[in-house]
């Protein structure tokens, strides 16, 4: 009786870290799969078919459809730059500077993905429409209050976890195997600037 207490015991340690693992992997990824540069990361074969089993899986779980990393390049932020999720019911000043690429876009999301509504309707910026300052440089204000400069709802209503995502493409600078390079310094930082 006592083997077989064992045995189960065995098996549901291994069932948990087994799927413990594999949801981690699929939702945060690794060293191998990802790269991280401060609160953003991006999957290093996105759109590739010939992609690893986990960023297939990630892929599958986001209902995204993204080109290959070859033509563009996604980089997803949950966090601020120290760390704490961005909260719709907080207020943050999104900075960056010119990319080298053709073209880029910082949208926001719920949780789950889904575009926020608000009355202005108004989802994302792009490298065509944003403001910029004398210096190059632009500013996106997430809030659910409206801001000077470039301003991205947050959405009316109870608190909610947000997701940014920046979508780069044509990237000019490229690795040995054509993945489109953004250096780490023109990626926007993320500043919390008050909370509700």
């Amino acid at each position: 009786m006592r083997a077989l207490g064992y045995f189960i015991g065995t098996f549901a340690v291994a069932l948990i870290l087994g799927i413990g693992s594999a949801w981690f992997m699929i939702e945060r990824g690794s060293r191998l799969t990802t790269e991280r540069f401060g609160p953003w990361q991006s999957w290093l074969s996105e759109g590739n078919p010939n992609a690893d089993p986990y960023t297939r899986a990630h892929l599958a779980r986001s209902g995204r459809l993204p080109l290959t990393s070859t033509v563009a390049r996604y980089f997803v932020a949950r966090t601020d730059d120290g760390g704490r999720g961005l909260s719709s019911g907080c207020e943050y000043s999104i900075v960056g500077s010119a990319l080298n690429a053709r073209w880029w876009s910082l949208a926001v999301y719920d949780e789950y993905g889904s575009l926020i509504a608000n009355p202005s309707n108004r989802y994302s910026f792009n490298s065509e429409e944003a403001i910029r300052r004398a210096d190059g440089t632009f500013r996106v204000n997430l809030s659910r209050q409206a801001r000077p400069e470039n301003w991205l709802p947050g959405g009316a209503g109870p608190d909610r976890d947000l997701v940014l995502l920046l979508r780069v493409y044509g990237s000019r600078d490229t690795d040995i195997n054509g993945i489109g390079q953004v250096p780490p310094d023109r990626l926007p930082k993320i500043r919390r600037v008050r909370c509700e």
